[in-house]
């Protein structure tokens, strides 16, 4: 294909007549502008200019005098497309065109016709609904956090969008593959509750809204026929995001016409968790065989370079959506070639990225022009104090900034109370050290050693937890005197640096707050199996989805394009981690073919072999059994404690206590986390099990080859009786002559 000059930049010229509009349209955008009637699907990939070609093909209908102004309604996913949209079209000449959400159409005719359909006034509609859907938890005898009551909110609104009712969402769940964040018959008992709880107050939801507005065009047949009559034509932009609720109202709209057309990539379908389902775009031509199907491949957003990775990103991917992968063009001038850098810890990571931004706007590119990209918003944390303590603007995208979330927030009130109380708070009595009086401390707000599994509001809680241990970590490591109250003083610096009013910077953002967006230089960090794909996309399909995620992480960047990832969490601990394998085969060095065990607990490479530590190839492993009941173990945890949690422990307490200390005092010396040394399970697991010989000490998971070369002699001390370093001496003296 012979690249075509980049269409010209914002602001559009108005349109003076038909031809006119067409003006600059490379030949598969002038195609989609003079396809005025019957049904269109626009396959349209990132950076192709699909609303330039929707918006024209709109602004031409008007002025060639095929379409009306007032009778198109052009729907799209969020309010800042629907204004951008109609920006566009009163440059073009078409100011009298609807562009509006699903949800603000729907809410705007629900007004209208609610007098002549159901009689009086539209229910009162509520825009936050958690506090509704607390009381009616509450009425169930259920009593939900607010990380709880989030995730309970979300699973309603997933259920309404499905067209699901509440005696049927186990049953919904289950057929679509979906993992509930808990029980679904609890779920299902604040479902009803909520539903009723709304009739009692004469509220609506946003998913009633549009589940109102289909009963009366089902229902009503004049009203269906009044809509109709107004609106003639329908555009629809990000088609592959539709729910079955939204295409229920589209349908009802057009009726038995065919004048629609739609636009979407099924490569970028990442919402699929909230009821969005590609498979209305991918199946458009099955239900309108006469339809004109047109596919948009000319890039122009991106250099040669980023587009060769995005390309080779999806060349890997498989399913459904993979047939229907467009193969995209570059049309830019050829530019630098994507970074992929490896650090060996996450603060490293962070440092060096915020340095590199720091380069680039030195160089003389705007710092709105640059984002910072990430998984999830837990990850912020690092990148926000980075950016800080290198003097680079920021704003937060998508997210509320770290200090500012609800469980911090709480966090910090409950590590200032145990600071004021000191030694008189009995939760802390025999807490050695401030990482471990940190720990018990947000124990009681949630933190947990292990990570839950899972995804949802309970997860993010937990990672916000998670980096306030790390921090109180750091400053036990950097201060061995530190005690609880530095680590609040501490945090309350870095909040009220945080706090400061936000300048236009570099973006800080989730992958899935990013779509939509661009910049001239992105970084896309934490790059590594476990965070891309995430741990708990466990199905075919649930990586797939995390591969097209990353591809819309690749294809935000115009030229500048950095991929990273760290082997470890923290300075000093053990680089067990590898890099995504959605880069084999795209990153040097690396291979091809790397794919993700069905069951998703690691990638699998072309010989049959698992990644293991730093990336290195080991055996598998036979399946970890419970020394108590012999059950299979499948949780981390369990497998490090050999036995099922629920099984009795022999835990040699007063050994516990001693190997406590003795890692306290090994950490300290290293200047390192104790979590470094070993981990609290396994020291549990060394304390039950009381290892007699170096070999039975080596199978206990997380003693390998070199912790037990460099601290097997003075556990087997210690699980002896003896001090640290005694036997050695022992035998040292008995060599002697």
């Amino acid at each position: 294909m012979t690249p075509v000059p980049t269409p010209p930049p914002e602001p559009l010229p108005t349109a003076e007549s038909a031809d006119a509009v067409l003006d600059g349209l490379d030949p598969e955008q002038r195609e989609v502008a003079t396809a005025l009637h019957g049904p269109v699907c626009v396959l349209a990939g990132a950076g192709t200019g699909k609303t330039r070609a929707i918006t024209h093909r709109i602004a031409y209908g008007v002025r060639a005098g095929v379409l009306q102004p007032a009778s198109v309604l052009a729907v799209t996913f969020t309010n800042r497309a629907a204004g951008e949209m109609r920006g566009r079209l009163r440059r073009l000449g078409a100011g009298g065109v609807q562009a509006r959400t699903f949800h603000s159409a729907a809410l705007r005719q629900l007004h209208y016709f609610w007098p002549r359909a159901v009689g009086g006034e539209l229910p009162r509609l509520v825009e936050r609904k958690a506090a509704l859907v607390g009381e009616a938890a509450a009425r169930s005898g259920l009593r939900l956090e607010r990380t709880e009551l989030r995730d309970v909110t979300s699973e309603i609104e997933w259920a309404k969008v499905t067209r699901t009712v509440p005696e049927d969402y186990p049953a919904a769940l289950a057929k679509a593959g979906r993992t509930p964040p808990r029980d679904p018959a609890e779920t299902a008992r604040v479902f009803t509750a909520y539903e009723r709880l709304k009739q009692e107050r004469v509220t609506i939801d946003f998913e009633d809204v549009l589940l109102l507005t289909v009963g009366i065009l089902q229902e009503r047949a004049d009203i269906a026929e009044q809509v109709r009559g107004q609106y003639q034509h329908f555009v629809v932009d990000e088609y592959q995001d539709v729910s079955p609720l939204q295409q229920r109202l589209l349908e009802l709209w057009l009726g038995d016409r065919e004048s629609l057309c739609v636009v979407g990539d099924a490569s970028q379908t990442i919402y699929s968790f909230t009821g969005a389902t590609p498979d209305h775009l991918l199946n458009f031509r099955e239900r309108h065989p006469s339809a004109t199907l047109v596919r948009l491949v000319r890039d122009y957003r991106s250099t040669p370079q980023v587009v060769r990775l995005a390309n080779g990103l999806l060349g890997q991917a498989t399913g459904p959506n993979a047939r229907h992968r467009l193969e995209l063009v570059s049309q830019r001038e050829p530019g630098p070639e994507p970074v992929f850098t490896e650090y060996h810890d996450e603060p490293a990571e962070a440092d060096a990225t915020a340095r590199r931004v720091r380069q680039l706007i030195d160089s003389g590119v705007p710092a709105s022009e640059i984002a910072v990209l990430f998984r999830v918003n837990a990850q912020s944390e690092l990148y926000e104090q980075a950016l800080t303590d290198a003097r680079v603007p920021y704003q937060v995208r998508g997210a509320e900034r770290f200090f500012e979330r609800p469980e911090v927030r709480e966090a910090q009130v409950a590590l200032r109370g145990a600071a004021r109380a000191g030694a008189n708070d009995p939760m802390l009595a025999d807490a050695a050290g401030l990482a471990e009086q940190t720990r018990r401390v947000l124990a009681t707000k949630g933190w947990r050693a292990q990570a839950p599994a899972g995804s949802g509001a309970v997860r993010d809680r937990w990672e916000s937890l998670a980096a306030l241990v790390r921090m109180a970590e750091e400053l036990a490591a950097e201060r061995p005197s530190a005690s609880l109250a530095d680590l609040v003083a501490e945090l309350d610096g870095r909040a009220a640096v945080q706090h400061a009013p936000a300048a236009v910077g570099v973006t800080l953002a989730s992958l899935h707050s990013a779509k939509g967006l661009e910049w001239d230089a992105v970084f896309l960090v934490g790059l590594t199996d476990g965070m891309m794909p995430i741990t708990y996309a466990r199905t075919p399909e649930q990586v797939e989805e995390e591969r097209r995620l990353l591809y819309v992480g690749v294809t935000r960047a115009r030229r500048h394009l950095h991929l990273s990832w760290a082997l470890a969490r923290s300075p000093g601990g053990r680089a067990a981690r590898v890099p995504s394998p959605f880069l084999d085969g795209l990153r040097p060095g690396s291979g091809s073919g790397a794919r993700r065990a069905a069951g998703g607990g690691g990638t699998v490479a072309g010989g049959g072999v698992l990644r293991g530590e730093a990336g290195r190839p080991r055996a598998a492993r036979a399946p970890a059994r419970c020394r108590v009941c012999g059950r299979t173990l499948t949780d981390p945890g369990e497998m490090k404690l050999m036995r099922c949690e629920e099984c009795p422990s022999e835990l040699d307490e007063v050994l516990y206590e001693r190997l406590w200390a003795w890692r306290e005092g090994q950490a300290r010396q290293l200047g390192q986390p104790a979590y470094c040394v070993f981990t609290d399970r396994t020291l549990m697991a060394i304390a039950e099990t009381v290892p007699d010989t170096a070999a039975e000490l080596a199978r206990i998971p997380g003693v390998r080859a070199r912790k037990l070369q460099q601290y097997g002699a003075d556990v087997l001390a210690l699980c002896s009786g003896e001090e640290p370093g005694q036997l050695a001496s022992e035998e040292a003296e008995s060599d002697r002559p």
